[in-house]
């Protein structure tokens, strides 16, 4: 490929990436926002957080992104650009898939932790911001992973609306050349080293925030043989024999 050609890549991976940490930062927004409304006490809470997440999780992306670019301006009379565009409508789409991983997550710490803070007389914040989430938190980072690699695939769809991203100016390039396996083998490729340094970044800060815990991933498969042994009695057998 020729050097402006290359530009052209490299400027929709720039686009790419951009429209990536927007929307991520929306959607990890709403994710903890609605995560937590869907455990409040109120019911009324709970409800509105359950019917964003059905609404969200049951329409398509790729509508949404077609219902915020061309009918918004219908509807309300103002026109969002088309960065703004996307990361309105793939933050709010994946954000609705976060929140289901926060309340799992929030709903699978022991309760007796939320006992002890009650014991300590913690006000229901104090109680989900010292005692909660920072358990819930690291169970949330392999699943979180996952969600942000399915949202850098889910920025191609912005290409419909003419967005200069990877996709789109891997397109054009096609076009020019009229070598569609070159070209969108190189587009796979770098999809594929974006997502793979993702990957090792979020596996990084899993085991950063496990290990702020005492919760190395590297010990876990050692805690769980340790805790099998002493169910089936195996340690106690040992231990008698030492």
């Amino acid at each position: 490929m020729t050097s402006g050609l290359w530009e052209l890549v490299l400027k929709g991976i720039w686009i790419t990436v951009q429209l990536l940490v927007f929307s991520a930062l929306l959607a990890g927004a709403v994710s903890f926002a609605v995560g937590i409304a869907r455990t409040s006490r109120r019911w009324i809470v709970r409800f509105l957080a359950g019917f964003y997440t059905e609404v969200f999780r049951g329409t398509s992306a790729l509508i949404m992104i077609f219902w915020v670019y061309f009918v918004l301006p219908l509807a309300f009379g103002w026109q969002l650009v088309p960065m703004w565009a996307g990361t309105l409508a793939l933050g709010l789409t994946y954000g609705a898939y976060g929140a289901e991983i926060v309340r799992g997550a929030l709903n699978a710490v022991d309760p007796a932790q939320r006992e002890g803070g009650i014991a300590l007389s913690f006000t229901p914040w104090q109680r989900m911001r010292l005692v909660l989430l920072p358990q819930a938190v690291p169970e949330m980072i392999p699943s979180f992973c996952n969600l942000l690699i399915e949202l850098l695939k889910g920025t191609a769809l912005v290409s419909i609306m003419g967005m200069g991203d990877l996709a789109f100016s891997g397109n054009l390039v096609r076009l020019a050349l009229q070598q569609s396996a070159e070209i969108y083998s190189y587009v796979l490729l770098i999809y594929f080293v974006i997502a793979f340094l993702l990957t090792r970044l979020m596996r990084g800060l899993e085991k950063r925030l496990k290990a702020g815990i005492g919760r190395d991933p590297g010990t876990e498969a050692a805690a769980r043989e340790l805790k099998r042994a002493q169910t089936t009695g195996v340690g106690a057998a040992s231990g008698g024999a030492a």
